[in-house]
């Protein structure tokens, strides 16, 4: 499985991005899928998955602001960030499980395939 993110930028505090992640592989629709994100110094975070059947889970930090889903038919996640703030400013990371049908996991190490990471600056 091959995993490319796309989307970041440089944008306000307030302001809006939407991240990709378009995913290689047949089984792409059955595996739970994640984004995580690292700032400078600090450790790769939780943002949020999404689930094979389309639920979804967050941390706290971005409950109501960020929201994630899925195309199936295009193998791929979206992020959709909005009310961003300058905290928001890391490499952001998608990740899929290795296997089908798993549910949400919020450590790293639950994630066998990511991305290459894609930069989102929030200027305050």
């Amino acid at each position: 499985v091959q995993l490319q993110a796309s989307g970041g930028g440089l944008v306000q505090a307030g302001g809006s991005l939407r991240l990709s992640c378009a995913a290689s592989g047949r089984t792409f629709s059955s595996r739970t899928m994640a984004w995580f994100r690292q700032a400078p110094g600090k450790e790769r975070e939780f943002v949020g998955g999404i689930f094979w059947s389309g639920g979804t889970y967050y941390a706290d930090s971005v409950k109501g602001r960020f929201a994630i889903s899925r195309d199936n038919a295009k193998n791929t996640v979206y992020l959709q960030m909005n009310s961003l703030k300058p905290e928001d400013t890391a490499v952001y990371y998608c990740a899929i499980q290795g296997r089908s049908f798993i549910s949400i996991v919020v450590e790293p190490t639950g994630y066998d395939y990511w991305g290459q990471g894609t930069q989102v600056t929030v200027s305050s």
